[in-house]
């Protein structure tokens, strides 16, 4: 089971990173809640599918590297570099033109075949300096 869950995780970030929202309903079950102390709003598939919106408005050209991925029962664990230009609006930040590159950990727990919940640590802090948002 471990790498199924481990292949569907990687199949998430291809999506997002290609823009394909349709397969949001595929891999995440509707019940899905991401804990992320930066969206916590992000409950359900329709939430999930704005989050990103927003996120790749204000940086349409994000990709993320999966550095490590780990998997048990469950769970899979991955640690990711994610870059990408400041183009459109971000969270009230006008846009700046500059690139960021931000490191973060992801946890999700699968649930018959779907992603069910995700926790969410990435390195907020660092984008927001980077982007001149505040000072380093």
């Amino acid at each position: 089971m471990s790498a199924e869950n481990k292949a569907l995780v990687r199949r998430y970030f291809e999506a997002i990173d290609r823009g394909e929202l349709a397969l949001i309903d595929e891999l995440f079950a509707p019940t899905y809640v991401r804990h992320d102390p930066h969206a916590p709003e992000v409950k359900g598939v329709e939430a999930l599918k704005r989050h990103i919106r927003m996120v790749y408005t204000a940086s349409p050209d994000l990709r993320h590297t999966i550095e490590d991925m780990v998997a048990e029962g469950d769970k899979v664990a991955a640690r990711l570099t994610s870059r990408g230009t400041q183009t459109g609006d971000f969270q009230g930040i006008v846009p700046t033109g500059k690139q960021f590159t931000v490191n973060g950990m992801d946890l999700f727990r699968i649930v018959n075949g779907k992603i069910e919940e995700q926790w969410t640590n990435l390195d907020l802090l660092g984008v927001l300096q980077q982007l001149g948002a505040i000072p380093q």
